[in-house]
């Protein structure tokens, strides 16, 4: 399902559409291979759209901004910041967060377009993730909470590889896209100088307990069929990087 030239052509906006359109297919796909193929299609649309030089040209695609997601509390905030961190990651955003009296809140820096790509392809895969997850039970209500954490561990894992595949491809594939690469790390240079003047230096998270075997593998495979250290900050929570 490699896309076309006038996939290619589509604004930033016609492309999200079509995006949400085949998400919204894949959520609703009982058949896991039909929603493989639909998360597949979206990820190649969107990675070959990076690789676009108009796009990178454009005024209004040089915007810098940060988002903010509620990431709750408990045992899966960990998981839910590792899957936002693979979708984030693989369209030139950076992830940061820090826990507060509401909760922990992730903070993700990119420039415009690729926070609403992000925004999209998470809000989706977190809902199918969720969706699964919600039909698994175990022998005990704590069994079952480590299952459900490894689980989004490991689906989180494979989106992260799923993505870089997508990329890898649209490289092969989208003519010119090699002598593009130098702007995209440019463009990420300057991700990480906005999120460092917003909060200052950011340490690393703590380390979080492994996953369980079972759950981590059922999540990977899952995902293959899914649509696509502390520091105080002054006057901020304490901020870490890294799931």
């Amino acid at each position: 399902m490699t896309p076309t030239a006038d996939d290619r052509q589509q604004g930033h906006g016609a492309l999200i559409a079509k995006v949400r359109k085949l998400l919204a297919m894949a959520e609703g796909s009982p058949h896991p291979d039909e929603a493989d193929a639909f998360s597949r299609k979206a990820a190649e649309l969107i990675a070959a759209h990076r690789l676009d030089t108009a796009r990178l040209a454009e005024p209004e695609h040089d915007t810098l901004a940060i988002r903010e997601y509620a990431m709750g509390r408990g045992a899966y905030v960990r998981a839910r910041i590792a899957l936002l961190q693979a979708v984030a990651e693989a369209h030139g955003c950076q992830v940061v967060f820090g826990a507060g009296y509401a909760g922990t809140t992730a903070y993700v820096a990119g420039f415009l377009d690729d926070l609403e790509t992000t925004d999209v392809l998470y809000t989706s895969l977190h809902a199918q993730a969720s969706s699964r997850m919600a039909a698994e039970r175990r022998r005990t209500g704590a069994a079952t909470q480590q299952w459900r954490r490894s689980f989004l561990f490991g689906f989180a894992h494979e989106v992260h590889q799923m993505l870089e595949r997508s990329h890898a491809t649209a490289v092969r594939e989208v003519p010119g896209s090699v002598g593009r690469l130098p702007e995209l790390r440019a463009r990420e240079a300057r991700v990480g100088d906005h999120l460092q003047a917003r909060f200052g230096r950011i340490g690393a998270a703590r380390a979080v307990a492994g996953p369980t075997a079972a759950g981590y593998v059922a999540g990977r495979e899952a995902a293959a069929h899914a649509d696509v250290g502390r520091r105080g900050v002054v006057g901020r929570r304490a901020l870490g990087r890294g799931a």
